[in-house]
C-alpha cells in the first residue's frame, strides 16, 4: 500500500493485522519470513577472493605475469642466468598493483556501510501487550514502537500518538527545521506528512507511539540505499587513460617481443636464447614502476590538498578534479559564510538597517519582536551564539538587541504547527497570561495569504489590495539585494484554535548570508580555466540570482529555472537547455532533483564535479565525476559517497583542489615521458645482439635496476613538481587528450630515447674496442672487459636520466625561471640514481648480483656530452614553444 500517510489509522491497523498495542510473539516469525529483517542490504554477494581475482585480468597484470612465466621457463631450461629474480621481481610488482586496486574498490562498500550507522541496534516495542526493548532488525510491519527524544527512527511508521514530539528529517529531505508531528495530520507527500515518521531521522524532542508499516530496503532510507548501489560510479579520467596507456605499451611489448622471438630463430639462433631475447623485449617495454609511482604521486597530492582543508578519499580522484568542466554547488555555506543575520526590517511600509536605532519608536515593534522571538525554537547561549536553525538563531539575536528575549518569551506555548517546505510557514500558539495569541513567521507571500489586516502607525487596518502590493514591492525590494525575506503576523485565538486566517501582518524582516570574501576571486579563476559553475539551492529564485550576480557567477541576462519548472521537463528538455544557456541557476530545487541535473550535464559530455551534505545527496554525489561533500555540515553517508570532503565547506577550497588536479595530471604526464624514454636504449640492445651479432649490451637484470631502481624516485620528484604558470589559464582538457599522446610518444622515443641509446652505444664499444674486442667475437657473461662494458652501457643511460629528469620539470616554462634546485624531491632521486650506479659499479657483491664490474673515470665522461645535448636542445625547444612557432607547437610540444 503506498498511502500509508492518508489512510485512517483504523484502516491501517486492520490492514497490517495490528493494533494499539502491537503484535504478539506467534506474529513475528511469519511476518520475518513474509517481510524479511529490518536492515538494509548493502552487502555485495560477489566472494572477497573473487574480488581480488579480478584485479589480475588487465592488460598490464597479464603482460608482466606473462613475462614472469617466460622467465621461469627460461630458468628452469637454463638454469642460473637470473632470469628467477626476474620473475619474483615482475610478479611481485603483479601483486603489489592488485593490492592497492583491491582496497580502493572497497571505498563503494564503505558508502553502503555508513547507511546502517543511521540504524539503533535496539528499540522499545510493544509485544503480548507491553512494553520491551527487542533488536531493531527484527522489527516487522505492524509493530507499534515507542519513541523517545534521541532515539534514531528504526524503520518508517505512522503515528498512533504524540506529545511535543519532534523529529529532525534533514538527513532525507534537506529541510534543516525539525519538523513537529502530529498523528492527526497529513500532507499530499508522504515524505513531508506529519502523521509519518521515517528509518534513519532522529528525534528531537517529546515521545510518541508508532505503528511500523515499512521496513528495510522497502523504507524511504532503503529507496536511497537501492539508488545508490544502482547508481554506477563514474571510472575516474585518469583511470580511462592508464587503462589506454597500459594496452597500447602492452600491445608494443607483445608485439616487439614476438616479432623478434620469431627473427630471431629464423636467422639460426637457439629457442633458448630467442627465448631469452623475447623476455628482455617485453621486460624492456614495460614500465614496470608506472602504476606504483602514479599512486605515491597521487598520495603526495592527496596530502598536499589536505593541508588546504580538501581531503582526497579516491586517490584518482585528484586529477579528476583537473578534468572537470562544470562545477554544481550548493549556495550555503558553500559560496556565503553561513553566518545569517537580519539585515533590514520593514515596518508600517518603512525600512530600517538593522542596526538603525529608530526602529525602536515603530508602533509595533514590540509586537513584532514578540513575534519573533515566540514563534521560534532557538535558544540564545551564553557566548553570544545560539542553538538552533541558522534562520530562528540569527532572529533571536536581532531581537536580543533591542529587548530582553528572555522576557518575550516567558509565555505558556499551547500549540505550534512548524515550518516546512510544504507550507512554508510556523505557527506558535502561546498565553503570556493576557489570553491566548497565536504569532506567525514564514514566506512573506504566504503570511500575506493569511491575513485580513496589518499593522500601520498604530493602527489595524484592512489589508487593501494597494497595501498588499506595497508589502509584496518591499519584498522584492529585499530580494533585490539578495535578503531572505521573513513574513510576521499575530492575532488573538481560543485556547482550542490553531488559525489559518484573520491574521495582522506586522512586517518583513530581510536576512543576508554574506557572500565568503575569496568566492568571486575564485569564480574568476574557474571561468578563466574554462569551468563552468551551476548554483543549486533551495533558496527563493531572485535571491539566489542576486548573490550569484554579486559574486561574480552570472550576469543579468542568466536564467534562474525553478524546481517546479525543473520537475516539468524531459530528459531531452534539460540536456538541449543546459547546452544553450551560458548561465543559469536552479533554485527551490529539492535534493532528489540534483542527480537528474547531474547525470542531464554528463549526457551533454561534461566532467561534473558536484557538493552535497545529505543522505538524499549520496546518489548524486556517488554519480557525479567527482562527489564532494561538506565536512562542517555533510552527513557521514554524503562523505562516504563523495570522492573529497571539504573540511571548511568552502568553493574556493574547490577551485584551489582544480588547480592540484590540473597539476598533477601534467606530473604524471611528465614522468610518463621521463620513465619511457629508457625504453629504447634498453630495446636497442635486444635488437642488436639478434641483428648484428654483437653481446648482448644491457641485460634484463639491468633493466629491472632502471625501471624499479633509478626511475621511481625522480618520478616521484616530477610527481611533486609545482604548477607552470599557466594551469589555470588554459581550458580543461578535452577527452581527446591521452597520456600517452604522439608528440610524447616522438619526443621519448624518437629524439631524447634515441639520444640516450646512442650515449648507451658509443660508451659500450669504445670500452670493448678500446679492451681490443673485435667485431665477430664472442664474450664469455663472465668476461671481464664484457661485465666492463654493460656497466657502461647501463651508466650511460643513468646519466642521460638525469639531463632527462631535469627537462621533463616543465614543458613550456624555462629551467631557469622555475629554479634549476628549487624540486628538492628532484634532487634526491637524481641523488639515489648516481648512488645506486654507484653501488652497482663499485660494490663487489652488487657487481656479483648483476654481473657488472667498476668503472674508471674515463669512462663516466663518454656520456656527458650527450647528456649536455639533451638539456640545451630542450631548452631551446622551450623557448620556440613560448614563442609560438608552429612547427614545433605541432610536434614538439607534449
Amino acid at each position: 500500500m503506498a498511502d500509508w500517510h492518508s489512510e485512517s489509522l483504523a484502516s491501517i491497523l486492520e490492514k497490517l493485522g495490528s493494533s494499539v498495542d502491537g503484535l504478539t510473539s506467534q506474529d513475528i516469525e511469519p511476518r520475518l519470513n513474509r517481510f524479511g529483517h529490518n536492515e538494509l542490504k548493502v552487502e555485495n554477494d560477489t566472494p572477497e577472493i573473487v574480488k581480488f581475482l579480478y584485479q589480475f585480468k588487465n592488460f598490464f597484470a597479464i603482460l608482466l605475469i606473462l613475462g614472469g612465466a617466460l622467465a621461469l621457463t627460461s630458468e628452469r631450461i637454463d638454469p642460473g642466468q637470473g632470469n628467477l629474480y626476474i620473475a619474483v621481481a615482475l610478479l611481485a610488482v603483479v601483486l603489489l598493483n592488485a593490492a592497492f586496486t583491491y582496497f580502493q574498490e572497497h571505498q563503494s562498500e564503505r558508502i553502503m556501510d555508513s547507511f546502517k550507522k543511521m540504524m539503533p541496534s535496539m528499540i522499545t516495542a510493544f509485544r503480548d501487550g507491553y512494553p520491551q526493548e527487542v533488536p531493531a532488525e527484527e522489527l516487522v510491519p505492524g509493530d507499534v514502537i515507542v519513541l523517545n527524544e534521541g532515539d534514531r527512527v528504526p524503520a518508517d511508521g505512522r503515528l498512533i500518538s504524540a506529545s511535543e514530539l519532534k523529529v529532525d528529517n534533514s538527513s532525507l529531505t534537506g529541510e534543516s527545521e525539525p519538523q513537529l508531528l502530529d498523528e492527526g495530520k497529513s500532507a499530499a507527500v508522504e515524505l513531508e506528512s506529519p502523521n509519518m515518521v521515517f528509518s534513519g531521522s532522529l528525534v528531537e524532542s517529546g515521545e510518541g507511539k508508532v505503528v511500523i508499516v515499512k521496513t528495510g530496503m522497502s523504507t524511504i532510507m532503503g529507496s536511497i540505499v537501492q539508488l545508490t548501489k544502482a547508481t554506477e560510479a563514474h571510472e575516474t579520467p585518469i583511470h580511462i587513460e592508464l587503462k589506454h596507456f597500459i594496452k597500447v605499451i602492452s600491445f608494443i611489448a607483445i608485439l616487439l617481443g614476438v616479432s623478434f622471438f620469431a627473427v630471431s630463430v629464423a636467422i639460426g639462433n637457439g629457442v633458448i636464447s630467442s627465448l631469452i631475447f623475447a623476455i628482455g623485449i617485453i621486460v624492456a617495454n614495460v614500465p614496470e614502476g608506472l602504476l606504483p609511482t602514479v599512486t605515491l604521486s597521487l598520495t603526495m597530492a592527496s596530502k598536499r590538498m589536505a593541508k588546504k582543508n580538501a581531503l582526497i578519499k579516491n586517490l584518482e580522484s585528484v586529477e579528476t578534479l583537473g578534468s572537470t568542466t562544470v562545477i554544481c554547488t550548493d549556495k550555503t555555506g558553500t559560496l556565503t559564510q553561513n553566518r545569517l543575520g537580519v539585515n533590514t526590517v520593514v515596518l508600517s511600509g518603512r525600512e530600517y538597517s538593522a542596526d538603525d536605532p529608530l526602529v525602536s519608536g515603530a508602533t509595533s515593534f514590540q509586537t513584532f519582536l514578540k513575534s519573533m522571538s515566540v514563534c521560534n525554537n532557538a535558544y540564545l547561549t551564553e557566548n553570544d551564539g545560539f542553538v538552533g536553525d541558522a534562520t530562528e538563531g540569527a532572529l533571536l539575536l536581532y531581537a536580543r538587541n533591542h529587548a530582553d528575549v528572555a522576557t518575550l518569551r516567558r509565555v505558556q506555548q499551547i500549540a505550534e504547527q512548524p515550518f516546512n517546505s510544504t507550507t512554508k510557514r510556523m505557527i506558535t500558539v502561546a498565553d503570556a497570561g493576557d489570553g491566548p495569541q497565536a504569532f506567525l513567521k514564514g514566506a512573506p507571500e504566504v503570511v500575506l495569504d493569511m491575513c485580513d489586516r496589518m499593522a500601520l502607525n498604530g493602527d489595524q487596518v484592512p489589508l487593501t489590495e494597494e497595501r498588499r502590493a506595497d508589502v509584496i514591492q518591499a519584498y522584492r525590494q529585499l530580494a533585490g539585494r539578495g535578503e531572505r525575506g521573513l513574513g510576521f503576523a499575530a492575532r488573538a485565538c481560543g485556547h482550542n484554535e490553531v488559525p489559518e486566517k484573520g491574521y495582522v501582518f506586522l512586517g518583513l524582516t530581510g536576512m543576508i548570508d554574506p557572500p565568503r570574501p575569496e568566492v568571486p576571486d575564485a569564480l574568476a579563476r574557474c571561468h578563466s580555466a574554462g569551468i563552468r559553475v551551476i548554483m543549486l539551492t533551495g533558496d527563493f529564485g531572485l535571491t539566489a540570482k542576486t548573490i550569484a550576480t554579486q559574486i561574480g557567477l552570472m550576469s543579468e541576462k542568466g536564467r534562474v529555472v525553478q524546481g517546479e519548472e525543473l520537475s516539468a521537463m524531459t530528459d531531452a528538455q534539460l540536456q538541449e537547455m543546459l547546452r544553450d544557456e551560458p548561465e543559469i541557476i536552479f533554485a527551490r530545487i529539492a535534493p532528489r532533483q540534483k542527480l537528474h541535473v547531474v547525470q542531464a550535464l554528463q549526457a551533454n559530455g561534461e566532467i561534473v564535479t558536484v557538493t552535497g551534505d545529505g543522505v538524499n545527496d549520496a546518489p548524486a554525489l556517488k554519480n557525479a565525476d567527482m562527489g564532494v561533500a561538506m565536512g562542517v555540515m555533510g552527513t557521514d553517508v554524503a562523505k562516504e559517497a563523495s570522492n573529497m570532503v571539504l573540511m571548511d565547506d568552502n568553493f574556493a577550497t574547490i577551485v584551489v583542489a582544480v588547480e592540484e588536479g590540473r597539476t598533477i595530471f601534467d606530473n604524471i604526464k611528465k614522468f610518463i615521458a621521463y620513465i619511457l624514454t629508457s625504453n629504447i636504449p634498453e630495446i636497442l640492445p635486444f635488437i642488436a645482439y639478434v641483428l648484428l651479432e654483437v653481446p648482448l649490451p644491457l641485460t634484463v637484470i639491468l633493466i629491472l635496476a632502471i625501471d624499479l631502481g633509478t626511475d621511481i624516485i625522480p618520478a616521484l620528484g616530477l610527481g611533486a613538481e609545482k604548477p607552470e604558470t599557466d594551469v589555470m589559464k588554459r581550458k580543461p582538457r578535452p577527452r581527446s587528450e591521452g597520456l600517452l599522446s604522439r608528440n610524447l610518444l616522438l619526443m621519448s622515443y624518437g629524439i631524447v630515447g634515441m639520444v640516450q641509446a646512442a650515449a648507451g652505444f658509443f660508451t659500450y664499444f669504445t670500452i670493448l674496442f678500446s679492451g681490443g674486442w673485435q667485431w665477430g667475437q664472442e664474450l664469455a657473461g663472465s668476461n671481464p672487459l664484457y661485465c666492463t662494458a654493460i656497466t657502461g652501457f647501463f651508466a650511460s643511460i643513468i646519466i642521460c636520466q638525469v639531463a632527462d629528469v631535469i627537462i621533463c620539470r616543465t614543458r613550456t616554462q624555462s629551467l631557469f625561471t622555475v629554479g634549476v634546485f628549487s624540486n628538492k624531491l628532484v634532487l634526491v632521486g637524481i641523488a639515489s640514481e648516481l648512488l645506486l650506479l654507484a653501488c652497482i659499479s663499485y660494490i663487489p657483491a652488487f657487481n656479483t648480483f648483476f654481473g657488472t664490474a667498476p668503472l674508471e673515470a674515463w669512462h663516466l665522461i663518454l656520456s656527458v656530452p650527450f647528456a649536455v645535448a639533451i638539456l640545451i636542445a630542450d631548452e631551446v625547444r622551450r623557448l620556440f614553444v613560448r614563442r609560438g612557432n608552429t612547427f614545433v607547437l605541432r610536434w614538439l610540444t607534449w
